[in-house]
């Protein structure tokens, strides 16, 4: 086998784990990566603005506040205007986010970051160099993506399949 075959045996195997975990914590939880990935950046922070929880997550605040939408509709989350200042809306947790958020599974990034902070320095920037390139090799360098390891488009439950299939275009830049 050449090398060219081993990476991209590599970045399929990459890609294959990341899909089965999306359907992992499609099936036990009923939500995405990112889903998951908003309600512990609210349940970090507490009361937090859309726009601080953009910046925490990575996303654009069209994506987290269309995440937040579907959300919402699941009674995971509620939004409160600020007594201070009524431009500014909060993103707090339910309880039932709280319960939901508690028995989610680890999301699979968890588990990575555990492993490379592991590595020396020079590991670090090793991996990170080689796939920063490879995702200029594959024209991906300005697709706004956030720091979670989700494919997005999942097989859900009755409803799901174009909320994971919005929350996919959402983070690719196109929605």
């Amino acid at each position: 086998m050449d090398r060219l075959e081993e990476v991209l045996i590599a970045l399929r195997r990459v890609i294959r784990a990341t899909d089965l975990h999306s359907r992992y914590l499609a099936r036990t939880t009923g939500l995405t990566a990112p889903q998951i990935l908003l309600l512990q950046a609210i349940h970090k922070s507490g009361r937090v603005t859309i726009g601080q929880l953009a910046g925490e997550v990575s996303l654009s605040q069209a994506t987290v506040t269309s995440i937040l939408d579907r959300l919402e509709k699941r009674e995971l989350v509620y939004r409160e205007r600020s007594t201070e200042d009524k431009r500014k809306v909060h993103a707090c947790l339910t309880e039932e986010g709280r319960r939901v958020l508690q028995e989610a599974p680890m999301p699979l990034q968890d588990q990575f970051a555990r492993q490379f902070n592991a590595l020396q320095e020079w590991e670090q920037s090793a991996i990170l160099a080689s796939l920063q390139r490879v995702a200029h090799m594959m024209d991906a360098q300005d697709i706004d993506a956030s720091p979670v390891l989700d494919l997005g488009k999942l097989d859900r439950l009755a409803g799901g399949a174009e909320q994971a299939s919005a929350d996919s275009r959402e983070e690719n830049g196109a929605g």
